[in-house]
């Protein structure tokens, strides 16, 4: 019996799947613990970053900017022990896909803001250039981990894994 390429590659991705999975987990989960835990100490500056993209009412901008470090902590934690892992990450993408949408409409509207994903953000002093577009691709990178666990989200060494007390590789594909 020959064995083709494709075959081959067929008989690897059940193994690699799973620890494919962790390392998304896992990489996901540390850029929600450092993006919240960078902004949890000054909730005010994570209000001013939020109201900097000039999309919602001042009030409203600095209540989201408070809540976001610490759902992003959430969801860092969620992810980082493997324990509602999809919702984790669908609340990731939504998260994710909001944040792309803001930086492409603060470049569209020409606004000079830093985007305060992993920090305290707002308006740039003058003459600093904005860096949108590798903000997006780095957020689409991330995009590209959430979408990897919203269709496996079952990994080793995960408390999902131990609640369901069932091999990974018996998941459904």
């Amino acid at each position: 019996m020959t064995m083709t390429a494709r075959h081959i590659g067929a008989l690897r991705w059940p193994a690699v799947r799973p620890w494919l999975g962790v390392a998304a987990r896992l990489g996901l989960a540390a850029v929600w613990l450092v993006a919240g835990g960078t902004k949890v100490g000054d909730l005010a500056a994570s209000g001013r970053a939020v109201n900097a993209y000039q999309v919602l009412p001042y009030d409203v901008a600095t209540v989201i900017g408070a809540a976001l470090p610490f759902v992003e902590l959430a969801l860092g934690l969620l992810l980082l022990v493997g324990l509602a892992t999809r919702l984790a990450a669908g609340v990731s993408a939504a998260l994710l896909v909001v944040f792309v949408a803001g930086i492409a409409s603060a470049w569209a509207r020409g606004l000079a803001i830093d985007c305060g994903c992993f920090g305290s953000g707002g308006q740039l002093a003058a003459g600093q250039a904005p860096s949108y577009l590798p903000e997006i691709l780095r957020d689409l990178g991330f995009l590209a981990l959430a979408g990897f666990l919203l269709s496996w989200p079952r990994t080793p060494v995960s408390v999902d894994g131990w609640l369901a007390d069932a091999p990974v590789e018996d998941e459904d594909e």
